[in-house]
């Protein structure tokens, strides 16, 4: 059900350019909150792509459709934390998730910009996607309402892993939110396994940054 014509969007300049001696930081404004985001050059995880400025975006303007009040989130490849930041404000119990070498630099954005608001308290986890799901996240115990994820597909080996790490968390109920800056044929073939496994729907496309924005929800027998 590709065919639903998704809505074209154009990527707001959400994030001001301040004047500032760090040249690793970036501040952003999303629901009302400016959020201050520290990058780091060392690992990909650690810059913000813009699938993360994608969905933060649409979820921020689009809360009647994803009201994410009170719902568990999980958000895979969490990055920078800035989506994570985001659902965080928009009321939600947020897990944000990535490799270990990217957990401090994660821990750190997400403590300093949601430790003074009223708002659930986010958490931080490793995860390696397709390693340990059962011991670490099991079935019985974790139930997601949405999982989040953003330009998780690029060149990288992990890419069935990483399938199987959203086979796994998705279940009946559960929203997959990815958005991708589509680049490489790898990225739609991707896509096709994804469409293959999924019901899955274009919801948004932003043309200027080649990103599009997709849910998936689990096929019902």
């Amino acid at each position: 059900s590709l065919t639903d014509s998704p809505v074209t969007l154009k990527m707001l300049q959400n994030w001001a350019p301040r004047v500032s001696h760090y040249f690793d930081k970036e501040h952003y404004t999303y629901a009302g909150h400016q959020i201050v985001i520290q990058e780091s050059i060392e690992h990909f995880g650690a810059v913000v792509w813009p699938g993360a400025l994608a969905l933060s975006q649409y979820l921020e303007s689009n809360q009647e459709q994803f009201n994410l009040k009170d719902k568990k989130v999980l958000e895979i490849g969490a990055g920078t934390g800035l989506v994570s930041i985001v659902a965080c404000i928009l009321g939600a119990y947020v897990t944000a998730t990535d490799l270990p070498e990217v957990l401090e630099n994660l821990s750190f954005n997400i403590s300093r910009n949601t430790q003074n608001m009223n708002t659930h308290k986010p958490e931080v986890r490793k995860l390696v996607w397709g390693e340990g799901l059962n011991e670490d996240f099991p079935v019985s115990t974790y139930h997601y309402d949405f999982i989040l994820a953003t330009d998780v597909v690029y060149h990288h080996t992990a890419l069935d892993p990483l399938l199987a790490t959203m086979v796994y968390f998705c279940k009946p109920g559960t929203v997959l939110l990815w958005a991708n800056k589509f680049r490489f044929s790898t990225d739609y073939e991707f896509l096709e396994k994804l469409c293959n496994i999924f019901n899955t729907t274009i919801l948004a496309e932003f043309p200027e940054s080649n990103v599009k924005l997709l849910k998936a929800t689990v096929r019902e027998n």
